[in-house]
């Protein structure tokens, strides 16, 4: 497999675009002329990456949920009662389980269970069985822009048939939707089959349509430390603007020591304009998406509006250009509508309070944002290295080599070694590097600061912290304390 960080010509695109559009029937129905028209008809409140650049001239943070069901009509209802009664500014469509895996029969299976049932059996809305038919028919009964929310591997054709629909913005990318979500996918597949996804919105700009794509940030939403989460935002942005690609929102899962938080968003938008810039991407709309709270959550309600809350806060302070809000059912199950509106008004009224403005500097907040910028110039320059300059082979070999390492991540080509741990305030420092590939003053920063916690706690800096850690928000604080004997 030949894979370079170059952007494909329009013969190598349209030659591999012929066997995608094989994968399901529905691939019939997309044809790119039709596609570009229908986007260039659609008014500016309903395009994606239009509302988010008007927000970030604005200095405003839009709210998004998370919602999905299979059947058509069950979908339209939810996303209108989300836009209507949750007051959400931007609109989702969660994709199900089987087409991430691109099982397209078994999602025909579900949707015709679901048609008996009278209720979704499936977790979340099948786009490639609906086809470009179906989801205009989403778009069009909503008055607000609609992204593509998935975790495919191979997201090509789901890309090809939702864009042509027009739905204006894609999640997703090569590490984002590959480590956290697939066991056994190459690194080779995936930044191939992304190369193509950000090649097909490159192609829609160079006609004069303008799709928002999005990298997932979280990761596997567990103890993720600031500066991987944000190497591999700023790597896929770079992989995703050589296709042709202008407008990205970057993204980052919130950890939940405010000042982390806020440095987090900083550094992604400074470094992701800077790399663009250093490499000669022009004309690029960078904006950021902060995602609420991961984790586990508390399964009592009002404590659950508490973590929502703060996330909201959080994103308002930080400057991101949008929040992804979840809901005080996150440790039940899939959430009602009715539980997915009142934390989007939840979310609004916490940003509409605290509009304009943003945590102030100080020397805490710069110190934290001079430690992530190091810790990503060391990633992203062996990353380089590894490639002998070329960005997608090095990215494919410093997985293989853990320098990008995702903690808890399912793939076997993760490496593992790396190990997280939040110190005395709560900040995610690393507890072991494994193979990334950091200064000793970086390592011993982190270690430093895990000492502090330590030494409060009156133990030893071990992987019991971590494990204390992961449960620590669902019981009510975010720091993993021992309990007092």
């Amino acid at each position: 497999m030949n894979i370079k960080n170059k952007k494909w010509t329009e013969e190598e695109f349209f030659k591999v675009r012929e066997e995608v559009l094989k994968q399901w029937p529905t691939g019939e129905e997309v044809d790119l002329a039709e596609g570009v028209k229908y986007l260039k008809e659609l008014p500016d409140h309903k395009n994606f990456a239009k509302k988010l650049w008007t927000a970030k001239q604005d200095g405003k943070t839009l709210a998004q949920p998370r919602a999905g069901v299979a059947l058509l009509n069950e979908h339209i209802e939810l996303l209108s009662f989300l836009s209507e009664e949750g007051g959400a500014d931007l609109l989702p469509s969660t994709i199900d389980s089987y087409t991430r895996l691109n099982r397209y029969e078994e999602c025909e299976r579900g949707i015709k269970e679901s048609e008996k049932a009278g209720r979704s059996l499936l977790n979340g809305f099948p786009g490639v069985n609906y086809g470009v038919k179906g989801c205009k028919r989403v778009l069009e009964a909503v008055d607000k822009p609609l992204q593509v929310r998935h975790g495919t591997p191979d997201a090509r054709l789901l890309a090809e048939i939702t864009m042509s629909a027009g739905w204006t913005s894609y999640e997703g990318g090569g590490i984002s939707y590959n480590l956290p979500y697939a066991k056994s996918v190459s690194m080779e597949r995936t930044i191939r089959d992304w190369q193509y996804v950000d090649r097909l919105v490159g192609w829609y700009e160079e006609q004069g349509v303008s799709i928002n794509r999005e990298p997932y940030g979280p990761l596997t939403g567990t103890l993720v430390p600031v500066s991987i989460s944000n190497a591999v935002q700023i790597i896929e942005c770079l992989l995703a603007a050589e296709q042709g690609v202008k407008s990205i929102t970057l993204g980052y899962g919130q950890c939940g020591n405010l000042v982390q938080d806020v440095a987090a968003i900083r550094t992604l938008q400074e470094l992701a304009e800077e790399y663009c810039e250093k490499l000669g991407y022009e004309n690029m709309q960078i904006t950021t998406v902060f995602h609420q709270w991961m984790g586990g959550f508390p399964e009592d309600e009002s404590k659950a509006f508490g973590v929502i809350s703060n996330g909201a806060a959080a994103a308002a302070l930080s400057g991101a250009t949008k929040v992804i809000v979840k809901t005080t059912h996150e440790a039940i199950g899939i959430p009602t509508k009715e539980a997915n509106a009142n934390a989007i008004k939840a979310t609004k009224m916490v940003l509409n309070l605290l509009e304009g403005q943003t945590l102030p500097d100080s020397e805490e907040l710069e110190t934290e944002i001079k430690q992530v910028k190091a810790e990503i110039k060391c990633i992203m320059d062996k990353v380089y290295d590894l490639g002998n300059g070329d960005l997608a082979l090095g990215t494919i070999e410093a997985v293989k080599q853990g320098v990008i390492d995702i903690p808890f991540a399912p793939a076997n080509v993760n490496m593992g070694k790396m190990l997280p741990a939040r110190d005395n305030k709560g900040r995610i420092r690393y507890l072991e590097c494994g193979n990334i590939p950091f200064t000793d003053e970086i390592k011993a920063f982190n270690t430093a600061e895990l000492q502090k916690r330590a030494d409060f706690e009156g133990r030893e800096i071990s992987f019991q912290m971590t494990v204390d850690d992961i449960f620590a928000v669902g019981k009510g604080t975010l720091i993993g304390r021992p309990e007092k004997k």
